[in-house]
């Protein structure tokens, strides 16, 4: 039987339609991270802001209490970058890319430091985290200096306040296993749970896309996809695409209102690059290579149409939208709406709002 083909415009409204952005959703925090399997966040506040464009009535607060509450996590897991997901979902994930992790590690810095040093290092730290949380400076001290790869062998998570939006700077570190309980679930679960996260929450895709979102090879996730029940379709150009039964695929002409999304979105890297959500033309607007981080950026019908930054002078805020193109009449007044709702949230203390264009 011949596949169904999918355009472009299919594989966007599906993105977004998984990413909780085409509508709001009103869902439990943990249940809305699972859905679009869990967000980067090196800058903390990315995850709220990333939370209050996809939920209902999202308050900042809320977060912040499920952080505290461990219902929600953060830790170095996928690409080996920092990401905000269930608790539940923290350990697949850790062990489903710990190996070729570790594996990477000792293939790029050869002769640094053996495996069997890295270990000792680790269980020093797991000794001195089971007091409690420490901060990041007593730990490193510790770890004689090697605490970013020490972390490869002892699973690390911020621990509140430090990660939170009132606490910026991730400075005070747990061990998993004392923070959320040890785990056994094995690495294939993991594997077969990234690949069931990254197509719920980014498919239908390639597996290469799956396994570059996840950073792991692709021969080390392919075995998860006769672990699963998968359906297929081709893009546009005759690649094979796999998918999870009943997953969402939304009419094409299916409305997308513009959506104001944080630092580091990982809907726009690189694995999603079928959706055309991030033009190609635009892509070194938001990931420049002269800076370590990316841009705030906005949408405007599905795709990325610009940057924002918040400017605030006394008691005023001003949300500065900074188009990469013209933006079409049609949308204009449903963006600054949105835009004023964004500024209102990141800026509550306010007496006053505006939202300017460039």
């Amino acid at each position: 039987m011949t596949e169904r083909v999918l355009s472009v415009r299919e594989l966007n409204r599906a993105l977004l339609a998984r990413q909780l952005l085409l509508q709001r959703h009103r869902l439990p925090l943990q249940r809305a991270l699972e859905r679009v399997a869990g967000l980067q966040t090196q800058y903390a506040p990315t995850g709220y802001i990333g939370l209050w464009s996809r939920l209902q009535g999202f308050e900042r607060r809320a977060l912040t209490r499920a952080l505290e509450r461990r219902a929600v996590v953060q830790g170095t897991l996928m690409r080996t970058t920092i990401h905000m997901v269930s608790a539940r979902d923290y350990w697949l994930f850790a062990l489903g890319v710990r190996r070729e992790r570790r594996e990477w590690w000792l293939r790029q810095h050869k002769g640094a430091a053996s495996e069997a040093d890295l270990q000792a290092h680790a269980d020093r730290l797991r000794a001195a985290l089971a007091e409690g949380p420490r901060r990041e400076s007593e730990l490193g001290e510790l770890a004689s200096g090697f605490l970013g790869h020490v972390g490869l062998w002892l699973d690390l998570v911020r621990a509140p306040p430090s990660g939170t939006w009132e606490r910026r700077r991730a400075d005070i570190l747990a061990a998993a296993e004392d923070w959320i309980g040890p785990t056994q679930v094995s690495e294939e679960d993991g594997l077969d749970h990234l690949l069931r996260r990254y197509l719920g929450g980014f498919g239908p895709a390639r597996l290469k896309d799956a396994a570059d979102w996840a950073g792991v090879r692709v021969t080390t996730l392919r075995p998860a996809v006769d672990h699963l029940k998968l359906r297929r379709f081709r893009d546009e150009e005759g690649r094979e695409l796999i998918d999870l039964p009943r997953a969402p695929l939304p009419p094409p002409d299916s409305p997308a209102p513009p959506r104001f999304l944080g630092v580091w979105e990982a809907a726009l890297l690189v694995h999603a690059r079928r959706t055309r959500i991030l033009p190609e033309e635009f892509r070194p607007l938001v990931f420049n290579i002269k800076t370590p981080h990316s841009v705030n950026t906005f949408l405007v019908d599905g795709a990325v149409a610009g940057r924002w930054r918040v400017e605030r002078a006394k008691t005023a805020a001003t949300l500065v939208l900074e188009p990469f193109e013209p933006i079409p009449r049609r949308f204009r007044r449903e963006l600054a709406h949105e835009g004023e709702r964004l500024v209102r949230f990141l800026e509550p203390a306010a007496d006053r709002y505006a939202v300017r264009q460039r």
